[in-house]
C-alpha cells in the first residue's frame, strides 16, 4: 500500500445546529475617572477598581470561553495583563477601555469582543464622518451637512500617520475571525476620537486631524466629535443606511440606490424578485431569523417555489449585509436548493458575499461551498468553517462594561482546513467610483458570468488527453486573472488530482499533483501528494525527488526519511 496519505481540504462534514443570536446586549453602568463622556460627567473609578475590572475580565474569559488560549498562549496573556495593570495609573479612561478591547481581541475570534458601538456604558463619540475601506483606499463615504465638502475625499493621514499605518494600529482592538472582520469594524473605530487618542493618532479625546485629498488637492482638517457613536445592530450591517442630516456620496435619491442597498436591512429581513427583463431570481437575506410577518422557513419555501415555477436561468442569493441570527433556520433553504439540480448546477447558482457575511450566514456559505455547485462572488466572507461562536456576556463589576466570549467551537470543515474565509470564485470589489455612481460590480459580475465548463472540468478534460503543457497554460491564465485572486488554486488542483487518483488513473494524477507542486513549491502537502502518486505509478525516481522536497520543507519528517532511505537502498 502507498506510504503517503493524499490530503484535501474539501469539507466533508455538515452540522445541523442552532447558533445563538449574536446580539451584543449591554447594561448601563457608571463610567470612570474624571473625563467627560457623551452622556455627561462620569463617576470616577479608582485605580484599584480598574485593576479589579482588568482581572475580572481575564478571569471571565478563562471561565467562559471554550478555549481561551486557542490563538494566544497563557504566558502572553499573563504578560499583557501584568503590563496593563502596571500602566493603569498613567492611562485615561478611554485608554483603559481600549486596552480591555485589545486584551479581549487577543483571544482571536470574532464572537469574543468588546465593541464600543454596542455598549452605551463605554459612551465613545463619533467624528462627523463615515469612513469606508473601498478597494482603492479609505474614503469619506458620508458626512454631516456641515462637513459635506469632505464627502468623496480620500484619507491620506490621520494625526500625521499614513492611513495604512493608522488602520494597522486599530486592528489589535478588533475581535475578529479574519482580516475581513477588521475591515468591517475599523471604519467605526477610526471615526472615534477616543480610539484615535488611544492608538496615538490624536492628542485629544474630542477631535482629530485628518489630511484628505479631493479633486487632486490635499488639505488638513480638524474634526471635532459630533456626539455619541451610532449603535450597531447585532445581526445585520446597517452602516449603509442614510443618517438624518448627513450627505452620502451615493446621493440622496433612494430610488437610485443599487438593489443591495434598496431596503433597510434592520427592518427588511429578507425579500426577493425576478430581475426585470430577465429570468434571473434575486434573493436578499439580511438576517438569518424570522421576521415579524413571516418565518424564515416560509420565506425559504417561497424561494424554492420560485425556482420550481419561474424557469430561472440563474438564482442569485445576496448575503452581503447578513451578520448572523439563528443558524438552525437555514436548513429548509439549503436542503431545498441541494435537491434541485435545475438550479444547483454549474453557472446557475450564485452566492454574493462580503466582509459583513458572518456568523450564522457563514453557515449557509459553508454548506453551499461543501455540497453545492454554487459560485461565490464578491469579497471573502467575514468568518470561516472552523470557528468559535455563541458568545456569552462577561460584565465587569465596577465599570459595568460588557465583554463577550465564545462558548462553542463549530467545525464544518476538515480539521486540517486552515482557510481564513470562503474566498469568492469571482472577485468583484467595490471602488469608491462604483459607490458614488450607484453601481454594483458584485451583482453585475454574477449576472454577466457565462455558463461554461468550470476550471476543474476543463483541467480534467485536458489531463485525460495527457496534455500537461496545455493544463499548465490554462492554470496559469486562470491564476493571473484578477477575478480569481481569492481562489485557492492549490485546493482546485487537489480536486483535479484526486479525481484521477481515486479512480486509479496514475499518470494524469501525477500530472495534476506535479502542477500543484510546481506552482506551490513551499507547500508540504503538494510534494507529499506528488510522492504518493509517483509511488502508485511505479516511478521510483520521481518519488525520490518528491520525498527530497518533503524533507526540504520538513527535515524531521520521520516517515519521509524512512521511505526515502528504503528506496535508496533498494536493489537497482
Amino acid at each position: 500500500s502507498a506510504f503517503h496519505s493524499v490530503t484535501s481540504v474539501k469539507a466533508i462534514v455538515i452540522s445541523i445546529r442552532k447558533l445563538a443570536l449574536v446580539v451584543l446586549a449591554f447594561t448601563p453602568s457608571a463610567a470612570a475617572l474624571s473625563q467627560q463622556t457623551a452622556t455627561g460627567t462620569a463617576r470616577q473609578l479608582s485605580v484599584q477598581q480598574w485593576r479589579e475590572d482588568l482581572h475580572a475580565l481575564m478571569a471571565g474569559l478563562i471561565r467562559t470561553h471554550k478555549n481561551v488560549y486557542h490563538s494566544t498562549s497563557k504566558a502572553t496573556f499573563d504578560s499583557v495583563v501584568a503590563d496593563i495593570d502596571a500602566r493603569i495609573p498613567r492611562l485615561g479612561r478611554n485608554e483603559i477601555i481600549a486596552e480591555f478591547m485589545r486584551l479581549t481581541a487577543m483571544v482571536g475570534d470574532g464572537h469574543t469582543n468588546i465593541y464600543p458601538t454596542r455598549d452605551p456604558v463605554i459612551a465613545f463619540r463619533t467624528l462627523p464622518v463615515s469612513l469606508y475601506l473601498f478597494s482603492d483606499g479609505w474614503y469619506v463615504r458620508a458626512a454631516d451637512a456641515a462637513h459635506s465638502d469632505l464627502v468623496g475625499a480620500r484619507i491620506i493621514r490621520i494625526g500625521g500617520i499614513g492611513i495604512d499605518e493608522a488602520y494597522a494600529r486599530m486592528k489589535p482592538y478588533i475581535g475578529r475571525d479574519n482580516e475581513m472582520g477588521a475591515k468591517f469594524w475599523a471604519g467605526y473605530l477610526l471615526a472615534m476620537p477616543e480610539m484615535l487618542n488611544a492608538a496615538h493618532l490624536s492628542p485629544s479625546i474630542d477631535s482629530a486631524n485628518f489630511v484628505v485629498e479631493k479633486d487632486g488637492k490635499q488639505r488638513s482638517v480638524w474634526l471635532r466629535h459630533s456626539g455619541a457613536a451610532p449603535s450597531t445592530p447585532g445581526d445585520t450591517d446597517a452602516s449603509w443606511i442614510r443618517r438624518a442630516g448627513w450627505i452620502d456620496a451615493r446621493g440622496q435619491d433612494a430610488l437610485r440606490d443599487p438593489l443591495w442597498l434598496r431596503h433597510r436591512p434592520d427592518s427588511t429581513i429578507f425579500w426577493m424578485q425576478v430581475l426585470p427583463g430577465t429570468r434571473i431570481g434575486y434573493v436578499q437575506i439580511n438576517q438569518v431569523r424570522n421576521s415579524d410577518k413571516e418565518s424564515f422557513e416560509s420565506f425559504s419555501n417561497r424561494v424554492l417555489q420560485l425556482v420550481d415555477t419561474a424557469h430561472l436561468d440563474k438564482l442569485i442569493i445576496d448575503l452581503r449585509l447578513n451578520r448572523g441570527g439563528n443558524g438552525g433556520l437555514r436548513m429548509t433553504l439549503v436542503r431545498g436548493l441541494l435537491r434541485r439540480p435545475g438550479v444547483n448546477s454549474s453557472g446557475r447558482l450564485y452566492i454574493l458575499t462580503g466582509r459583513s457575511t458572518w456568523s450564522a450566514s457563514q453557515f449557509i456559505l459553508n454548506d453551499m461551498n461543501s455540497f453545492s455547485e454554487a459560485l461565490f462572488v464578491g469579497e471573502p466572507s467575514g468568518s470561516k468553517g472552523n470557528a468559535y461562536g455563541d458568545s456569552r456576556q462577561i460584565k465587569l463589576p465596577n465599570s459595568g462594561i460588557t465583554a463577550r466570549a465564545s462558548i462553542y467551537y463549530w467545525q464544518d470543515w476538515h480539521p486540517l482546513d486552515t482557510r481564513p474565509w470562503i474566498g469568492p470564485d469571482i472577485a468583484a470589489d467595490l471602488t469608491f467610483a462604483d459607490y458614488r455612481a450607484n453601481r454594483d460590480p458584485v451583482l453585475t459580475a454574477a449576472i454577466e458570468e457565462r455558463i461554461e465548463p468550470g476550471i476543474v472540468e476543463q483541467l480534467e478534460s485536458i489531463l485525460e488527453r495527457n496534455d500537461s503543457v496545455a493544463a499548465a497554460s490554462l492554470f496559469t491564465a486562470f491564476r493571473v486573472d484578477p477575478r480569481h485572486k481569492y481562489v485557492d488554486g492549490h485546493e482546485l488542483l487537489d480536486e483535479v488530482a484526486l479525481h484521477f487518483y481515486n479512480n486509479r488513473q496514475w499518470l494524469p494524477a501525477v500530472s495534476a499533483f506535479k502542477l500543484a507542486a510546481t506552482n506551490y513549491p513551499d507547500v508540504l502537502r503538494a510534494h507529499s501528494n506528488l510522492a504518493a502518486a509517483y509511488q502508485q505509478a511505479g516511478n521510483k525516481q520521481g518519488e525520490m525527488a518528491a520525498l527530497r522536497d518533503v524533507l526540504r520543507l520538513d527535515p524531521s519528517n520521520a516517515s519521509a526519511l524512512s521511505r526515502l532511505k528504503s528506496l535508496e537502498n533498494a536493489p537497482q
